[in-house]
């Protein structure tokens, strides 16, 4: 229950659906759910990875002690993450949990579903379903290789948009000034040796990734691990996520990332079609 005190005597004496009042705790805890929603989809909505209580109390309209009182229940209960240097919050691991329950049950694993396997079946190695989360992403679903020797990912956890096939064809299908937010909220770490640390080098990059319409890496999140990988799109003409096809790096060379690459454009384009994307004609 949300121990956040409900201002609006009006909510309290509510009838209830079945015509009688609601009791003044049944009203108290309508409204503190409602204010913690508000919270929540307001700290998801961010264009910003995360967001400070003062930000959030003036695009809300409430006091900063109410949204206080609802952050540091959702501390708490790991559904926000807070950091102490900077005092700003942003989404937690049991925030990304429930997302990632919502959209396994939502469509488009179910639409991406035939189109990865077909891919691999095309190129006999694991394809993959990743969606954005804000400045990151994550692996919402694969289908994995039948060769002996084999990539496999791990569903759920959070990468980086500078590093990696997946994450290269999102972060270069997002908006300018997002992409540059992006850079900007933080160093570029490097994941593996040859990760693209500076920010010019990665625009470059993702200017090849637009214009030929898909991100190849060699290695750039995961030593030895090669991935090819195309944006999809949600019918807002946002990116969604990406489709990729991945393997060791000794099975990809020249000659499949071209090949790859078409094959990932088209299964992105055709989810991104069915998902009610409808490209701006030329």
């Amino acid at each position: 229950m949300w121990s956040v005190e409900n201002k609006n005597s009006g909510d309290t004496g509510r009838p209830s659906a079945n015509g009688t009042g609601a009791s003044p705790d049944e009203g108290q805890t309508s409204s503190g759910v409602e204010r913690a929603l508000q919270v929540i989809f307001a700290v998801a909505a961010a264009k910003e990875p995360d967001i400070g209580v003062s930000e959030l109390a003036r695009s809300l309209g409430l006091s900063k002690a109410v949204v206080h009182r609802v952050v540091r229940t959702l501390v708490a209960a790991d559904f926000f993450s807070f950091d102490e240097r900077t005092r700003r919050y942003r989404l937690g691991p049991g925030a990304v949990s429930v997302g990632l329950a919502a959209m396994a049950q939502m469509e488009v694993p179910r639409i991406a579903q035939p189109h990865l396997e077909r891919l691999v079946a095309r190129t006999r190695e694991t394809a993959t379903l990743s969606v954005r989360y804000g400045y990151q992403r994550m692996y919402l679903t694969q289908v994995l290789s039948p060769q002996e020797i084999q990539m496999s990912v791990q569903l759920g956890r959070l990468y980086p948009l500078h590093a990696g096939g997946s994450s290269k064809a999102i972060l270069a299908a997002m908006e300018p000034d997002e992409i540059h937010s992006c850079l900007a909220s933080g160093p570029l770490d490097a994941l593996t040796p040859i990760t693209i640390q500076d920010s010019e080098r990665l625009l470059e990059e993702l200017e090849l990734t637009r214009r030929r319409g898909y991100a190849v890496s060699l290695g750039e999140r995961q030593q030895g691990a090669a991935s090819v990988a195309a944006p999809v799109y949600e019918a807002t003409g946002r990116v969604y996520g990406s489709i990729s096809v991945c393997g060791p790096v000794s099975r990809l060379s020249a000659g499949e990332t071209e090949e790859y690459g078409r094959l990932v454009k088209e299964a992105a384009a055709e989810v991104s079609r069915q998902l009610g994307y409808r490209p701006a004609q030329p």
